[in-house]
């Protein structure tokens, strides 16, 4: 039995693609996952697959069932609970991520980044927006907070090359809590 961290794109934000908790979990469930946990109303499972299915079929499968279910398409991105903690400890900004946990997100995209995205996005951060990668994940510090970023979703994932989702560094450690690997 393996544990997987899913992160769906784009749920819950502003009224738009409404899912609710619970019936995401009993989606889930109808996948054949079991022990499903969300995490707050943005889109966070955790879940164990007992199939020897690898995380790009977990992610269509998911994506598949929440289009038949809700009537519209969400990216899902899934990563092993067991690379979590690698992700977590790439964070290259550990003071900021003290200070203003907010304002520190760890990104993921569907597919490996193309190799001068964070180097173009450099060039588009403004107001002390700071961008790192390490490993998968590029790592963003907005000094000045997310809402007045010019780094839109739309631009970050042309940059990348596939559809990136987010999240702070807060949701990133209790996901590894609740996966059971916060052990770092």
């Amino acid at each position: 039995m393996a544990r997987f961290i899913a992160l769906l794109r784009g749920i819950n934000v502003s009224g738009h693609k409404k899912i609710p908790m619970a019936e995401l979990r009993e989606l889930c469930e109808g996948c054949g996952y079991a022990e499903v946990r969300s995490y707050i109303q943005s889109g966070n499972l955790i879940f164990n697959s007992a199939s020897a299915d690898k995380a790009e079929a977990i992610e269509l499968a998911l994506e598949k069932a929440i289009a038949a279910k809700f009537g519209f398409s969400v990216d899902v991105l899934v990563r092993s609970a067991q690379k979590w903690p690698a992700l977590l400890q790439g964070n290259p900004f550990p003071q900021a991520a003290a200070a203003a946990p907010n304002l520190v997100m760890m990104a993921l995209g569907k597919r490996p980044p193309h190799k001068d995205a964070v180097a173009a996005l450099r060039e588009r951060a403004k107001n002390g927006e700071r961008i790192e990668s390490a490993g998968e994940a590029i790592w963003f510090h907005y000094a000045q907070g997310v809402a007045g970023s010019k780094l839109s979703p739309a631009l970050i994932d042309r940059l990348v090359g596939s559809p990136v989702t987010a999240r702070n560094i807060r949701t990133v450690q209790k996901l590894a809590e609740l996966a059971g690997v916060s052990g770092i």
